[in-house]
């Protein structure tokens, strides 16, 4: 008597569904981010700073004091850096709101005088209407206002930052004994998280060294061309250098407003010139190879990214763009044997095509 022969296999989804249905999984993701991005927000930012500040822990563990010391030493320099760039955000805020007030007058006769010209240049009056209007005193307060609401609004979700931070650096030094714990059994999984917070630190590190280094550039030339208040503008330019690819364009417009107001069109194009050539060659040409060294981002996907991430999870999410990608990419990629080819176009030097085990055939 013959055995029956077993049914067939259910035939396997083809790549082209099974490429909808990741698709349509994150989709699903990232709506169920946005709707929740006040809650999603504040706690990257808190993953994120722990991240950064974790190192500060070793070598007071080095030098055997309690672990309770280096949670501490890990909490504290975490509110430093938070209150250290709100306080900045605040100042730049409030100083161009009060510039704008007191220059109120001579930004408003530098309006008429635009106006005025872009009519005679053959521009129609609606086109021109709207470009001045960019200009217009009250236009600049409510941005300035409403940069303030803005900051107000951070401050209310720093509150649960705050708690955040207090809550994972605690847990951030038990998870440091997750390798002896589990062994080899979870030996990929921590060297994908610790690559991850590598990058992260590296990351940002490489922002704030390229950051200083434009901002005393970008303040001794503003002071020297006389536009006021140089030094606001250049903490400003440290502070939007976090925000890739198009921070710079951000901390440039208030101070060509201003100098547009005190020194007409030549000290505004100086500016623009000046803020251009710096950022072009420091922030286009020299910073993105020590960026792309650190995090091994392409620079299509991180321009892509500050605007994705903007728009997922809020203004928040121009500063974690790059970190949130990252961990996009660990997710979803980085622990995926055939995801290679995703991997090295997203910018991963690492994602290298395994050898082929099979031997050549001989020659004859």
């Amino acid at each position: 008597m013959t055995r029956a022969a077993p049914p067939p296999a259910a035939p396997a989804l083809s790549p082209s569904l099974r490429t909808l249905l990741t698709l349509a999984a994150a989709v699903i993701v990232l709506a169920g981010v946005y709707f929740a991005r006040e809650l999603v927000g504040p706690l990257v930012l808190a993953i994120v700073l722990v991240v950064i500040c974790e190192p500060v822990r070793r070598p007071l563990e080095r030098r055997g004091w309690p672990a309770w010391t280096g949670t501490t030493a890990v909490i504290a320099l975490t509110y430093l850096i938070l209150l250290t760039m709100g306080a900045l955000l605040w100042l730049a805020g409030t100083q161009f709101a009060r510039l704008v007030g007191d220059f109120a007058d001579q930004l408003q006769d530098s309006v008429q005088g635009l106006l005025s010209w872009l009519t005679s240049v053959g521009l129609d009056e609606e086109a021109a209407d709207a470009t001045a209007s960019v200009l217009d005193p009250q236009t600049l307060l409510g941005l300035a206002s409403s940069l303030g609401g803005t900051i107000v609004g951070v401050a209310t979700a720093l509150f649960f930052v705050f708690a955040y931070i207090i809550f994972m650096a605690a847990d951030a030094a038990r998870y440091r004994d997750a390798g002896r714990v589990f062994g080899a059994s979870k030996k990929p999984a921590l060297t994908r998280i610790r690559r991850l917070n590598t990058g992260v630190r590296r990351y940002y590190v490489v922002n704030a060294t390229f950051g200083a280094i434009v901002a005393v550039i970008d303040g001794f030339a503003l002071l020297w061309l006389g536009v006021p208040a140089p030094l606001v503008w250049a903490i400003l330019a440290f502070v939007t250098n976090f925000v890739p690819n198009i921070g710079f364009v951000l901390g440039l417009i208030p101070p060509a407003v201003l100098a547009f107001v005190v020194g007409g069109w030549p000290m505004l194009l100086a500016v623009i010139a000046i803020y251009c050539v710096v950022n072009v060659v420091l922030q286009v040409l020299v910073q993105p190879k020590f960026v792309s060294d650190a995090v091994d981002l392409s620079l299509t996907l991180s321009f892509f990214s500050v605007i994705f991430w903007t728009f997922v999870i809020g203004p928040l999410g121009a500063i974690l763009s790059i970190p949130l990608t990252l961990f996009v990419r660990t997710l979803v990629l980085e622990g995926d044997p055939d995801s290679h080819w995703l991997r090295w176009l997203s910018g991963d030097r690492t994602a290298v095509p395994p050898t082929d085990p099979s031997p050549s055939p001989p020659r004859r």
